[in-house]
């Protein structure tokens, strides 16, 4: 039985829409994955009598307090014991759930996930990706996208590998190929951070390097796994999502645009960390709850951190 623990009360339209979310995901799945509801009890039924789960498939746990999203992520953990997130990562830590999922405070769940759970020995430090939507229909991985403003060569290394394992066993690309970010194709191109880690990555044997991309090949099919650290994947994220809300604004349907909705892939895991952990966005609905459900699943199917612990348990 896989136990998600999911934080109800986490993101602008918690808790309904994370309710509708479950329910959606219990729709069409098997007895085998057991939801457990992590928030404000009273709330919760409240919603639940208009959305009903299937007996036996959820449980909750009560969590009065709320972190909510203006709030310093480190000072709120430490004074909100009771929130959903704290309880969320003490449930996760202690082995009652095998995986948490939140759309709430992004730095409360950093925060927990790389103090509650730890990194897997090995990685220097766990990293957060986002899903890149390329122009032929296929899906790329971007990492860093803000875990990790400054980087070393040998961040960007273990990026590669941990986005690597994840586009490999959760995103079904045979072999996927990596490449860095930079600003220009040819060797010995960027900055000194680029021009250190180029010839890591190229001697690099547990991934397929096909080495230098521009931002002009991020949405084109030139490599699976996008390595940078994490203020220029943030940026590029950021000026992604706005493609999606100008498209939106000015009403053009497009195919091609309409995969920029985050909605589509739900959440985005920290990578490198000891457990599964999904984090959501602020404005998650009903869908992207439900697809972090599914995340969370193939990754515990796969068991994506123990093959992450034996890709690093010799090499670093």
């Amino acid at each position: 039985m896989i136990r998600i623990g999911i934080d109800m009360m986490g993101g602008d339209y918690a808790p309904l829409e994370a309710i509708k979310g479950v329910a959606s995901f219990t729709e069409g799945n098997s007895a085998a994955v057991h939801c457990i509801l992590i928030g404000d009890e009273n709330i919760l039924n409240k919603h639940l009598n208009d959305y009903p789960l299937p007996a036996g498939s959820f449980s909750i746990v009560h969590a009065p307090e709320v972190i909510e999203m203006h709030e310093h992520p480190t000072k709120a953990l430490k004074e909100k014991q009771q929130s959903s997130i704290a309880i969320g990562f003490h449930l996760l830590a202690t082995g009652k759930i095998d995986g948490f999922i939140s759309a709430g405070n992004t730095g409360a769940m950093m925060v927990g996930a790389l103090f509650s759970i730890k990194a897997i020995e090995g990685v220097i430090r766990p990293t957060i990706g986002a899903y890149i939507p390329r122009e032929d229909g296929s899906l790329g991985l971007l990492l860093d996208v803000g875990l990790n403003a400054d980087c070393k060569p040998e961040n960007l290394n273990q990026f590669a590998i941990l986005g690597a394992l994840f586009a490999k066993h959760i995103l079904k690309i045979d072999s996927p190929r990596v490449g860095l970010v930079n600003i220009g194709e040819e060797e010995g191109k960027g900055n000194i951070l680029a021009q250190a880690a180029y010839p890591l990555l190229k001697e690099n044997t547990q991934i397929n390097f096909v080495g230098n991309i521009e931002g002009r090949d991020i949405l084109l099919n030139k490599a699976d796994v996008m390595v940078c650290e994490g203020f220029t994947g943030n940026v590029v994220l950021k000026l992604a999502e706005s493609v999606y809300d100008i498209v939106q604004r000015r009403k053009i349907k497009d195919e091609h645009f309409e995969r920029f909705n985050f909605e589509s892939y739900g959440g985005v895991p920290v990578l490198g960390v000891s457990k599964p952990v999904i984090i959501g966005h602020g404005i998650s609905q009903a869908t992207a709850f439900k697809n972090m459900i599914n995340i969370a699943c193939r990754m515990m199917e796969t068991d994506l951190t123990g093959k992450i612990q034996e890709s690093f348990s010799d090499k670093f």
